[in-house]
């Protein structure tokens, strides 16, 4: 089980963004339906961590690349049942900047692992806090256009 914060569970995780592309990952594990899931990569937080180091770190393992933190995005809240309990799960996003390393290199809890239009990922990205979290990123990344 994850960190606990004010009786919630607690995650951290990314949008990597290369160019007008973000990074987006499919996890081995599918939905409660059964459903491949495509979502962003995100995950516990490890000892002592903070949720920007847990951020970056799953960035790494999920989805392969090093990134550089540009800004905190927010913060998704969303409950999900385990064990026949409601668990309140809260996953803080950063918008990150690609650096390094291909999405070929995602670690085994992964299927796959691939660069996609921040404007596809917006309406293609299975969970609506995720979906909002690239719109985030997608308004700033384009302040020019």
């Amino acid at each position: 089980m994850g960190v606990m914060v004010n009786g919630e569970e607690y995650s951290a995780g990314g949008v990597v963004v290369k160019g007008d592309e973000v990074l987006v990952i499919v996890p081995k594990r599918r939905a409660a339906n059964g459903a491949k899931v495509l979502a962003l990569p995100k995950g516990h937080l490890d000892g002592d961590e903070t949720a920007e180091q847990a951020a970056l770190r799953e960035v790494r393992e999920e989805g392969g690349v090093e990134a550089e933190l540009i800004d905190l995005l927010g913060d998704v809240r969303y409950r999900y049942k385990r064990d026949g309990r409601l668990v309140d799960k809260r996953v803080r996003f950063f918008l990150f900047a690609y650096r390094s390393g291909s999405p070929d290199d995602h670690d085994h809890e992964i299927a796959n692992a691939r660069w996609m239009a921040l404007s596809q990922a917006a309406t293609d990205l299975t969970y609506p806090g995720e979906r909002e979290m690239v719109a985030q990123a997608l308004s700033k990344s384009s302040p020019d256009r």
